[in-house]
This record gives structure tokens, C-alpha cells and sequence, in this order.
């Protein structure tokens, strides 16, 4: 089995449901292991719109990354996602963080994602399940690449996904 870490975002709609719809629709092909708690923060490339919600998971899944690509992204698609501006507003946005250790570089993948060590929104729901995870490129815990983030970016720890369900 592969073990995954997925940043989850959202920033259109009701954002909170499209978290939760996307947990729900990866059990079709993983098992979720862990979750960040969700956090908000300000849009990070195109700021012109409203903020996110990210959080991150960690799956384990018998598919290749190639092939979690593809279901990750018929998944964004089933839940709305529209691939028209780059870094632009959307319902849904999964990006693969590492794939185990191993450092894949194809024409329509790249993993360990490479915006890690430079978004704070990223990295500080992923140290809250994986601060010991070392970055198979860097060398570094997950820990010490958020100890030295220069994103100044805000971020707002707002909980556990199924709290903020159930207070709406």
C-alpha cells in the first residue's frame, strides 16, 4: 500500500461541504488515515478572490500516483471543478504532496509537489499530522520547512472538519 498526503482546498460555494464531498469520494479508491484540521486563509497567486479553506490528509491507496492522478482528478471534476484560470477560484482543488518518499517528475505530474516549502497554507496543516515527515528532496522534517516558511501569509485554524459541519 502507498501511503499519500493530499492538500484539500476550496474557496467557491459552500467550501466546508466540498472538503467533506471529497473525503467522502476518495474512499472509492483509498483509506484515510489522518486529517489536518481545516484551515483559512487568504488566496495565494491570483488574490482577487475569496479566501480558502485548506486541510490536509493522508490516504493509503494500492493505485500508482499516475493513476491516483486520474482519480483525483475525474473526483475534482464530479464535484465541479473548473480548470479555466490558473490559480483562479474554485470548488475544489487536490493536490498530491508526496507520494511515500519518492520524487516523480512527468509531464503532468510532479511530486513532491513543489509549492511545499513556499505556502504556509500548506505546511501548517500537514505538520499537524506529519511534522516528522522528511522531504525526500530537501532532507527536511516537515517541521523544520515550517520553521523556516517565509510565507507571511495568514493562516486560521478554524478545526476539525466534522465540527465545523455540525455548527455550520
Amino acid at each position: 500500500m502507498n501511503h499519500v498526503y493530499l492538500l484539500l482546498g476550496s474557496n467557491e460555494g459552500n467550501r466546508v461541504q466540498w472538503l467533506q464531498s471529497a473525503i467522502n469520494g476518495l474512499h472509492r479508491f483509498a483509506t484515510l488515515e489522518k486529517q489536518s484540521a481545516v484551515y483559512e486563509t487568504a488566496a495565494w497567486g491570483l488574490e482577487s478572490q475569496p479566501n480558502f479553506l485548506n486541510m490536509v490528509i493522508e490516504i493509503k491507496t494500492s493505485l500508482s500516483a499516475p493513476e491516483l492522478l486520474v482519480e483525483i482528478q475525474q473526483l475534482e471534476t464530479e464535484l465541479e471543478r473548473q480548470r479555466t484560470i490558473v490559480w483562479g477560484p474554485r470548488t475544489l482543488d487536490i493536490d498530491i504532496l508526496f507520494f511515500n518518499d519518492e520524487i516523480i517528475q512527468t509531464d503532468h505530474l510532479i511530486v513532491p509537489h513543489p509549492g511545499i516549502p513556499v505556502r504556509r497554507f500548506t505546511l501548517e496543516p500537514l505538520c499537524e499530522i506529519a511534522p516528522h515527515f522528511l522531504h525526500p528532496s530537501y532532507g527536511k522534517t516537515v517541521q523544520q520547512l515550517l520553521d523556516y516558511c517565509t510565507d507571511h501569509l495568514e493562516t486560521k485554524r478554524l478545526g476539525m472538519i466534522n465540527a465545523i459541519v455540525s455548527t455550520g
